[in-house]
């Protein structure tokens, strides 16, 4: 049986009861008298606020001198790269700031920083201390990237063989045919240029899409991605589709639209397909069910050619963030296993709002090994504040510091959080 199936299975139980028990969960101040984002953790973490009024902090990656490099949603002040500087107790100062554009991805890889525009992906040469030499003139490694429309932002990870992975999402919920939205297109054009991933040399300047190797397609959209050196392979968190009751009301409940379908993470190789636009994974059924635009009924099966997702979560959760965890400082169950950022629906009614919080799902020899669990819940403020334009804080990117805590960012409140363990 694959690896995904199994994992499906296991994650469909209900996590919700199971991870947020009095006996397992404490209430952690967050070290700031008044702030909203009184964060529910597992016994012995503790949550700090190491900075706040940030601009929109996207992704982020922390240097082992403990200064931290986040990618804002916009430049601001014509600065798209805020650094700060942790200190010994734990609150960070902004120590400067460059590049002029706003994006999603960073991350920093044998000397190099490297960042990313809707369009493009720099690097910057690090000096011994991990700070960059010249910000004035980074190397454009690729350029002209698809940018149409939602799901623009380019996410980055790097392999260890100097390759560089950039998320392309595809700029619409299906592949409908213009003018009728309830038929889709087979084959659908934006699978050319979107709506998967591409790898690029990471030392090559000035690389076109075309140059790049398309490396997985059929997914949607992707903003959490990660290299887990367990597996030496890619997983990604995809964003799955929308408006399933909308598009075939005979097949489809308001209620199971709300929960359908699965957010789901992926172990991608070279040729993998996903199956976007054409099916979608229930994690319900634990089965690939063709898209209604292209004649499914929700009974459907769709091409066993298309790989399984390895854990699938309830859907519209908004997974932004994939860590694998290498640390030291959490318990031993934490190591090697997957922080997920969820941010969070905005569409699953009539049923509540879900996501806002930052999951974890455990992992042995690369594979999942147990149920999904909350980590870290209370973001919002309130089940109240529980949706996009309300929420106070919603979690974006996941970095390991140095000492093996945890960092959070938040691109609604402009928060980054630290959580640490302690005994």
């Amino acid at each position: 049986m694959a690896i995904g199936t199994i994992a499906c299975k296991n994650s469909s139980s209900n996590p919700e009861t199971e991870s947020t028990s009095s006996a397992a969960q404490q209430s952690a101040s967050n070290n700031k008298a008044g702030d909203s984002a009184t964060l529910t953790l597992p016994a012995g973490f503790s949550a700090a606020t190491v900075a706040e009024n940030l601009s929109g902090p996207r992704h982020l990656v922390v240097t082992p001198q403990n200064d931290i490099y986040v990618k804002l949603s916009d430049a601001k002040n014509g600065k798209g790269i805020v650094i700060l500087h942790v200190d010994g107790n734990g609150k960070a100062t902004t120590t400067g700031g460059f590049g002029d554009y706003g994006g999603t991805g960073i991350t920093i890889k044998n000397g190099y920083l490297y960042a990313s525009s809707n369009d493009d992906v720099y690097r910057y040469k690090l000096d011994a201390n991990n700070r960059v030499i010249n910000e004035n003139q980074p190397e454009k490694i690729a350029t002209g990237l698809t940018n149409k429309g939602m799901h623009n932002s380019k996410s980055l990870v790097l392999d260890n063989a100097g390759n560089i992975y950039v998320n392309i999402g595809a700029p619409s919920n299906v592949c409908a045919e213009q003018g009728n939205d309830k038929k889709g297109m087979q084959p659908c054009p934006i699978l050319e240029t979107a709506g998967g991933i591409w790898m690029f040399k990471a030392d090559k300047q000035a690389q076109k899409q075309n140059d790049g190797v398309h490396y997985a397609t059929g997914l949607r959209n992707v903003v959490g991605m990660d290299w887990n050196n367990v597996t030496n392979s890619l997983f990604v968190m995809q964003h799955g589709r929308d408006n399933l009751h909308n598009a075939s009301p005979q097949n489809y409940t308001e209620q199971q639209s709300a929960e359908l379908p699965a957010e789901c993470m992926y172990e991608l190789h070279q040729g993998a397909n996903a199956g976007w636009p054409y099916m979608y994974y229930d994690q319900n059924q634990h089965k690939k069910l063709v898209n209604p635009e292209y004649g499914g009924d929700g009974k459907k099966e769709a091409d066993a050619s298309y790989i399984d997702p390895v854990v699938a979560f309830p859907g519209h959760m908004a997974p932004d963030g994939l860590l694998f965890y290498t640390g030291n400082m959490f318990p031993e169950k934490y190591k090697n296993g997957a922080f997920i950022a969820f941010h969070g629906s905005w569409n699953r009614a009539p049923e509540p709002q879900k996501g806002y919080l930052v999951a974890f799902v455990p992992f042995n020899n690369g594979k999942p090994s147990g149920n999904w669990e909350i980590f870290a819940d209370g973001f919002t403020g309130g089940q109240e504040f529980m949706q996009p334009g309300k929420a106070r804080h919603r979690p974006c990117g996941l970095a390991q510091g140095p000492d093996g805590s945890l960092y959070v960012s938040d691109d609604a409140g402009g928060t980054i959080y630290r959580i640490t363990y302690h005994q």
